[in-house]
């Protein structure tokens, strides 16, 4: 069974700093993207940062330079370092590996953790 947990989440002040990690189980996350989506109260599911399995990245366009994503294969871990935080960042961050390839199909994700940027 393919399993994600995330850690990291909190209230934070805007200009504030976080980061996030996910680890995964059960299977071999290397071979598969990892990252991490939000959903902010009252709007769909976005895309906040991807690392492919060749290492390339993509973001949501509001990302601006002030996050960055990260892996680590060893640990079957994935992080997001957060700079900059704004009030508009507070939603719930979802972990997520996925992607199609010789080992199978995978999409998964985590149970969320919750990002409260306030004074």
């Amino acid at each position: 069974q393919v399993r994600l947990e995330e850690s990291g989440g909190g209230l934070v002040e805007p200009g504030g700093s976080l980061r996030l990690s996910c680890t995964g189980s059960g299977t071999i996350f290397s071979l598969y993207g990892m990252g991490w989506h939000r959903e902010a109260p009252g709007k769909e599911r976005e895309l906040v940062a991807w690392m492919y399995s060749n290492g390339n990245t993509k973001y949501g366009d509001f990302v601006k330079g002030r996050f960055t994503v990260s892996r680590d294969n060893a640990k079957n871990a994935v992080y997001l370092q957060m700079n900059s935080l704004a009030p508009e960042d507070t939603a719930v961050y979802y972990c997520k590996a996925g992607g199609s390839n010789w080992h199978g199909d995978l999409e998964a994700w985590g149970q969320g953790t919750l990002i409260t940027v306030s004074s």
